[in-house]
């Protein structure tokens, strides 16, 4: 591994997610693969980034792509083999990138080892490796626990005439970690990648390893929780006090971290919680559990200044020394560009959006295709591959519309496979494709480019402390302060009409103008934005 500058190193850092069923194909068999990768690390490096997160590539009978895992310890021959992602290692490491991997710990596949032998009977060696329950006395569910995929989250079992939980699809069954054999053999598997070089895991639904022994049911939402599920989804009616989040959790993650700190590996926590910038805090801070941890708070409709502020304030406000990794995309949401910027965006939206987040206090996590702009792809119904927009279809019509592959050129399935894609690739990404954008200085791809490299010259936005100042919507208005360093002030035009607002903390101030943005400031600190416009300036 590359010698660390700092042991915070990953505070500093730049995250880039791969979904490796969309990125590149080399083989033509229209899924992404692991040589596919590889062949682009190249150009995730020219990013700026630091650390590739790679969504699941083990073997897994691929009912939720990958995140129904029946062999944690080898590759999917659809991604290729321990060889393929060996040399991956190899060649990220040769370039400065470092490789962060997903470990998918509440649930396995039913079609895991370790579930096969589970479910054959109530004694054998195995039996208490998941959570099982007896009926209810008129053979219903022992409680009233939903899935996030709809319906109840216990399904029976004909062999040992029991239920099984599954918080996520039927076929994904819940392992229970209050066995401590469960949890030991999750840190073997995990030691298994880190020998092999990886630097750092993130944990998928890290607050669902454990639940309530007793198994009481939930009861129900103060407040419907739309921010993350949709709001057709009945998962959401529940306060989700007694199914996930449990105390149990936290010694589990004291563990992981020890094992982590043996290699200078480090973790990020995905947090689907009720409550979820509080469980953020207690999950990052002590310096012995997670290295940081991010939500869906902001991977919601809501795009306003606010509720951006809001969302930052409050988890600066509950944790002590933790940290948090903001992200405004990722494979289980609607893409940015469309989220936030509508129907028909500009793409000048884009680059708003990626400065504004890399501005704010914590490791930002960027997903694939957003620094090229693309937008929420529109996938039929009969080519639909997510269960979970099967099922809700056609008020929720799932998380394929930002899972569809990348478009590298200007060419028949966007260069991202010889053969059939697995997804359609999209008309209009093909024309934002890659390769277009390298030749357009003026580029949202550029412009990443140019921001990420500038960013890492200003200690005050990799480390400093944040504070946000009053201003009407839709502007957001933030100053970041680092020991020894002159303050920064960032003022963000998140809407489509220009605007100019009196700043006085901008009174006096010294435009920087490397960010490449468009906005100016007046001796008396008014600043004037452009639409999706923002200004930067050192401040006295």
């Amino acid at each position: 591994m590359t010698q660390q500058l700092s042991p915070n190193w990953w505070r500093e850092a730049i995250i880039y997610q791969v979904y490796p069923r969309s990125f590149n194909d080399t083989n033509g068999d229209g899924v992404g693969d692991l040589p596919g990768i590889t062949a682009k690390l190249d150009y995730i490096a020219q990013l700026g980034v630091d650390i590739v997160w790679i969504s699941p590539f083990f073997k897994s009978p691929m009912k939720d792509f990958g995140y129904d895992i029946s062999d944690y310890c080898d590759v999917d021959p659809l991604f290729g083999t321990l060889a393929d992602f060996d040399a991956m290692i190899a060649k990220a490491h040769s370039l400065g990138l470092k490789i962060m991997i997903d470990q998918v710990m509440s649930h396995t596949s039913e079609q895991h080892a370790w579930f096969a032998e589970s479910r054959k009977s109530r004694d054998n060696p195995k039996a208490d490796w998941y959570v099982w329950a007896d009926a209810a006395p008129d053979g219903n569910p022992p409680n009233n626990w939903m899935s996030v995929f709809g319906g109840s989250s216990w399904q029976w079992d004909t062999r040992r005439r029991q239920y099984y939980l599954h918080n996520f699809l039927v076929s994904q069954p819940d392992l229970n970690f209050h066995n401590p054999e469960v949890q030991q053999a999750h840190l073997d598997c995990l030691r298994f990648w880190l020998e092999r070089g990886v630097d750092g895991v993130r944990m998928d639904a890290c607050n669902f390893h454990f639940h309530d022994r007793q198994l009481r049911s939930n009861p129900p939402a103060l407040v419907r929780d739309t921010a993350t599920v949709s709001d057709v989804n009945p998962y959401g009616m529940q306060a989700h006090i007694h199914d996930k989040t449990q105390p149990e959790n936290v010694a589990f993650l004291q563990r992981i971290r020890k094992l982590l700190d043996e290699y200078g590996a480090v973790a990020i926590g995905e947090v689907g919680a009720d409550d979820s910038l509080a469980v953020m805090a207690e999950y990052t801070e002590g310096g012995d559990k997670l290295h940081m941890a991010y939500s869906f708070n902001l991977l919601t409709p809501q795009c306003s200044a606010r509720h951006i502020r809001t969302q930052v304030e409050q988890f600066g406000a509950r944790v002590k020394d933790g940290w948090a990794s903001w992200s405004v995309g990722n494979h289980d949401a609607v893409r940015v560009m469309t989220r936030w910027g509508g129907d028909q965006p500009d793409p000048e939206f884009a680059k708003l959006v990626l400065a504004m987040q890399l501005s704010l206090k914590g490791t930002p996590c960027l997903y694939q295709g957003d620094e090229l702009a693309f937008t929420e792809s529109d996938v039929p119904f009969e080519l639909l591959q997510d269960p979970y927009g099967i099922t809700f279809w056609p008020e929720f019509k799932g998380r394929d519309g930002c899972r569809t592959p990348i478009a590298w050129e200007a060419a028949t399935n966007g260069g991202f496979t010889e053969g059939k894609p697995w997804l359609p690739v999209d008309e209009k990404h093909i024309a934002r494709a890659a390769s277009v954008q390298e030749r357009d200085p003026q580029s949202p791809l550029a412009f990443a480019r140019r921001f990420i490299a500038w960013r890492r010259t200003m200690p005050q936005l990799t480390r400093g402390d944040i504070t946000f100042f009053d201003a009407p919507e839709p502007v957001l208005a933030l100053r970041r302060d680092a020991e020894g360093e002159r303050s920064v002030l960032a003022v963000f035009n998140l809407g489509r009409d220009a605007t100019t607002l009196p700043l006085p903390q901008a009174a006096g101030a010294q435009t920087i103008t490397d960010p490449g943005l468009p906005g100016s400031v007046a001796a008396d600190g008014t600043v004037t934005l452009p639409p999706y416009g923002a200004w930067f300036g050192y401040v006295k």
